[in-house]
């Protein structure tokens, strides 16, 4: 079915950046679907034929190894789109997106894009900042995995979890975390167990609250802040 307008320029960031002439090439093309967690949105090097922007949920984007090896790059929600750069030609898919935590999205077929691309300076401006945005993102990632330690890591991607939900439980198994941050369950069972021995999160049967953000936000590496600076840039400044 065709996604109601109203939600789609409300829920998801970009879209909402976008004047309403530019918007209206889009709107006719969108469908309403759900994310079910896990569910593999784009796979690693195929061509990318859809177009996602989340109303709410996380999709995690993973370079995968020939061994089958995968750990997070970037993270994506609310504030942005998953293979929005095939608006500008046709691409192949540099990671997996695979949904994290379970949402909602608009999802419109990647010629469609292109083709209302084609007609929009806006459309196509916006993709080439939040791709910006998103390199930024990839190369913050890549420095914090290799000079952080893991507790500023899960702290960091708790709170970025959390900015794109509308509360502080986040559905997630110490597996699924483990599989993000390329270290052993067991290492992701360790580290938060002393947060939540601190008092900054509670972990309950697949599920972590956050009970203390200020004190998360103590733990996080500098790459949180430095994340979140550049996604309220692209999506707060105007076009």
């Amino acid at each position: 079915m065709h996604l109601d307008r109203s939600r789609a320029s409300r829920r998801n960031m970009l879209l909402e950046a976008l004047p309403e002439k530019d918007l209206s090439l889009l709107t006719p093309h969108f469908k309403e679907i759900s994310l079910a967690q896990g569910a593999v949105l784009q796979e690693q090097g195929e061509r990318i034929d859809q177009v996602f922007f989340p109303h709410d949920g996380i999709v995690s984007l993973l370079a995968v190894m020939e061994e089958g090896n995968a750990v997070e790059t970037a993270t994506v929600g609310y504030e942005g789109a998953v293979g929005s750069l095939s608006g500008l030609g046709p691409r192949r898919s540099h990671s997996r997106a695979v949904v994290q935590v379970a949402g909602h999205s608009a999802r419109i077929a990647a010629e469609r894009f292109r083709q209302a691309a084609e007609e929009s300076h806006e459309i196509r401006n916006i993709i080439v900042r939040y791709g910006e945005m998103l390199l930024i993102q990839v190369q913050q990632t890549a420095a914090c995995n290799a000079l952080h330690a893991v507790e500023a890591r899960l702290s960091r991607w708790l709170l970025q979890a959390r900015d794109r939900l509308d509360g502080n439980t986040i559905g997630l198994t110490h597996e699924f975390l483990s599989q993000m941050l390329g270290v052993r369950r067991t290492t992701v069972t360790v580290i938060a167990s002393m947060l939540q021995e601190a008092g900054f999160i509670r972990y309950h049967r697949g599920q972590i609250e956050i009970v203390d953000r200020p004190g998360l936000e103590g733990r996080a590496c500098e790459c949180y802040g430095a994340i979140r600076r550049q996604i309220d840039e692209v999506t707060r400044v105007p076009l």
